[in-house]
């Protein structure tokens, strides 16, 4: 006969995880690949955030004597056509990338978010027109959206954010549209209603809250859709202009005529570019886990 340990089966599963540290430790045994990705999104950020630090070099000076030096101990990277050192600029590169990320994916969402609230919570002839431009938006994909409101506004940061977070909105709003017209059905929000409380208050009182779980999940996933679009509009000439170190420019300078002499300048940030979408993809699928019952082992 098999004793049960309930205790350490309870602590297993998490049931005494009051502390951070607990919680975190239980996150690590639950979901490994969500952890790996943690792991590689809190390295990226670290990164970005003590650039100045973990570089020798700055990521815009020329040094035509060092032009296309090969990885070594001076320079372990190597540096690009210009003398300019690869780490350096991989390791700045990622600023632009995060804000990019970021920058875009907290704008599209906040904009998401008020347009399907305002269009689920209200209905009727709000609801119609808020959705025909959500259809208008949602007809072209991310990446081609993205390029026509670039070539539009022109090549800068904030241009670039605001190029990527109008596509976003269709997807956000969708989702909170859903999630607003089961949540107004709800007895909680015909008992707001009775004891005289106003609409904009019980909308953002109590239905917004309610929509917080599955927006946090879709920014997750969008973070790394995000990064690669401004990489790849980089990479097309229509991104952050030179001589900002962009990851996707750096592709786009050498991928036709040095990829054969200095693979370098396409291996690392190629390198980089993958796992920063790589580790936000894995976070969103372990967020996605953890804040729908639905989708629980």
């Amino acid at each position: 006969m098999v004793t049960i340990n309930y205790d350490s089966e309870l602590r297993r599963a998490g049931a005494g995880a009051t502390s951070g540290w607990r919680r975190l430790k239980f996150f690590a045994r639950r979901y490994v690949l969500g952890t790996v990705g943690l792991v590689i999104m809190v390295t990226f950020v670290l990164t970005a955030l003590f650039a100045d630090l973990i570089s020798r070099y700055d990521p815009l000076t020329v040094d035509s004597a060092r032009a296309l030096a090969h990885p070594g101990w001076q320079h372990w990277m190597g540096t690009d056509s210009f003398g300019r050192d690869v780490w350096a600029r991989i390791v700045h590169g990622a600023r632009i990338s995060l804000a990019v990320g970021i920058g875009s994916t907290a704008l599209g969402s906040s904009i998401g978010v008020i347009v399907g609230l305002t269009s689920g919570y209200l209905s009727g002839w709000v609801d119609l027109v808020f959705q025909r431009i959500t259809d208008i938006l949602q007809a072209l994909p991310l990446l081609v959206l993205a390029l026509v409101m670039t070539a539009a506004l022109g090549p800068s940061l904030p241009n670039v954010i605001l190029a990527i977070a109008i596509p976003l909105i269709p997807t956000v709003s969708r989702v909170i549209r859903a999630n607003t017209l089961a949540l107004r059905e709800q007895p909680f929000v015909e008992a707001a209603k009775s004891i005289g409380m106003s609409e904009t208050r019980i909308a953002l009182r109590h239905v917004l809250p309610n929509t917080l779980a599955p927006l946090i999940v879709l920014a997750t996933a969008q973070l790394g859709s995000t990064i690669l679009t401004e990489a790849s509009l980089s990479f097309l000439g229509l991104g952050i202009p030179e001589p900002y170190p962009s990851w996707g420019r750096m592709l786009s300078e050498s991928a036709a005529e040095y990829v054969r002499v200095a693979p370098w300048l396409v291996i690392f940030p190629g390198i980089a570019i993958s796992l920063v979408v790589f580790g936000t993809n894995l976070f969103g699928d372990a967020l996605r886990d953890i804040l729908d019952p639905r989708q629980r082992g």
